[in-house]
């Protein structure tokens, strides 16, 4: 099952985890610990000792690279922080552009944990869905990972999602999903393989990997049922508990109230509620008391109507997450952009609504970079990631400063976020350790992955596009009706556009 070691014997000594690496000369957007604010250095040195950032020296500091670094010259460069993704379903890729045009309730019939996927995914395609997904996130500067592993529909397909993520290379937060499968895998099969789990020495309270859980049925589970999970979690000491919450038409399940009558979010577990689109004002007060987190993921939330209304009350408790790359790219700096922009307009729009001028900007291109670095690592309760800082982890992007589209800046947080794309991405690290260098993946065989998950990738879509999927009526979840969105014509005349080619797929 497994494709080549990651760094298949790519990495010189020179760069080998343990080894000094000197960037010299280059923009480094630091924390300042004492602040809790950016630092912007300019033609600064930023050397990095095996996982950890040694030191971070200004213009006017003269340090002499150590005789075994491996120096590189970053003038013109601008150094961030590793993006964190607070929430992502990574085994997904293999679905690449079949729901481009699809809502969220059609998601949940084709292509969530519960419609066909259980019975048609083999482990050799979660494997691959898995690692090529991580990949992309490494491509696109995302040095962590939330994910939220709603793929684990037996032990098999667990233990190879669980071999990708090790393989690929990023700090990852692997939530094992304990949910009611339409398959024999029982909730007793489930919680064991999560026990199991935790006994696997891979995963560790140092290593680069860590375990957590994801659960989605607080409301509605029997008390013994969260009970068991909650002292699974503690008992084991797992890193992280995530949970969806829509709230709202689409149902208050797993929302912070629900949780709390558990007693679960007083302690030292990070929980992190992806969504939270129509939190309370009780849920919000709640999150701030306990100090934690929920995850807005921006493009989703827009692509499948999820819709976010109350989601600009709480950003002072919230990160920004991916969930669903099938869809759209894994850049956080996408997201970021995509969050800010969303965010203004409306507050904009109650100015004007007054017949009124904003007279000021209502949020700016360091709160949103806040939320793809700082943010996701406080929603993990870490320190020391998410920064760049002297004694943090070695998670580290660069980015060109030359290109078209980056030329002329002076704001690097301002270039990050409004002006950069992937293509700008010199250099990724994880722990001290290039996954990408020169604009390359540091994999070994990266044509043979991509092979391997294509003839994947086709079999899975070959079966879900010869699908019958039925019209959906009546009511959600026993929630909330059906009903249809008025679809936006963009074409003069007849018809609306929305099928721009004969026989395009209806997704």
């Amino acid at each position: 099952m497994k494709a080549a070691t990651l760094f298949g014997g790519l990495l010189s000594a020179a760069v080998a985890h343990g080894s000094d690496i000197f960037y010299q000369g280059g923009t480094v957007i630091s924390f300042n610990r004492n602040t809790s604010n950016l630092d912007i250095l300019r033609e600064a040195d930023l050397h990095i000792s095996g996982d950890r950032i040694s030191g971070i020296y200004g213009a006017n500091e003269t340090i002499t690279p150590p005789s075994n670094a491996t120096v590189v010259n970053a003038t013109g460069m601008i150094i961030s922080p590793g993006f964190i993704d607070s929430h992502h379903h990574l085994w997904q890729t293999a679905y690449k552009t079949l729901a481009s045009n699809t809502s969220l309730a059609e998601y949940f019939q084709r292509y969530g944990e519960y419609g066909p996927a259980v019975q048609n995914f083999h482990a050799e395609d979660t494997y691959l869905g898995q690692l090529t997904g991580c990949l992309e996130l490494l491509h696109e500067g995302t040095t962590t990972v939330l994910d939220h592993a709603h793929g684990d529909f037996s032990d098999e397909t667990t233990d190879a999602a669980v071999d990708a993520t090790f393989e690929c290379g990023v700090r990852a937060y692997y939530a094992h999903a304990i949910h009611p499968l339409p398959n024999n895998y029982t909730w007793e099969m489930q919680t064991n393989k999560l026990r199991s789990l935790a006994q696997d020495e891979r995963f560790n309270s140092t290593g680069l990997v860590q375990l957590g859980l994801a659960y989605d049925y607080f409301a509605t589970a029997p008390e013994a049922n969260v009970t068991e999970l909650w002292n699974i979690t503690r008992d084991n000491n797992l890193s992280v508990i995530t949970t969806h919450f829509l709230g709202g038409p689409w149902g208050n399940v797993n929302s912070p109230v629900h949780v709390h009558e558990y007693d679960m979010l007083n302690h030292s577990t990070p929980f992190v509620f992806s969504h939270a689109s129509f939190l309370s004002k009780q849920d919000a007060n709640l999150l701030r008391e306990t100090d934690q987190y929920i995850c807005t993921t921006a493009e989703s939330e827009l692509h499948y109507g999820h819709d976010h209304p109350h989601a600009h009350n709480i950003q002072d408790q919230a990160a920004l997450g991916i969930d669903t790359h099938f869809t759209y790219s894994s850049s956080m700096v996408t997201q970021a952009r995509l969050w800010l922009q969303s965010l203004r307009a409306p507050q904009y729009l109650e100015v004007l609504e007054d017949w009124e001028i904003p007279r000021n900007n209502p949020m700016s291109v360091y709160q949103a970079f806040h939320l793809i670095t700082r943010a996701g690592a406080l929603a993990l309760r870490r320190d020391d990631i998410g920064i760049i800082a002297p004694g943090a982890k070695a998670d580290i992007v660069t980015f060109r400063g030359d290109t078209p589209n980056m030329l002329g800046w002076e704001d690097p947080v301002a270039a990050v976020i409004l002006h950069s794309n992937t293509g700008d991405i010199e250099d990724v690290l994880v722990n001290g350790q290039y996954v990408k260098r020169g604009g390359k993946l540091m994999y070994g065989d990266y044509a043979g992955l991509s092979r391997r998950f294509l003839e994947s990738s086709k079999r899975i879509k070959s079966i879900w596009n010869n699908m019958d999927w039925p019209r959906l009526e009546g009511i959600f979840y026993n929630v909330s009706p059906y009903a249809d969105a008025d679809v936006i014509d963009t074409q003069r005349g007849d018809g609306s556009g929305y099928y721009a080619q004969s026989g395009a797929l209806q997704r």
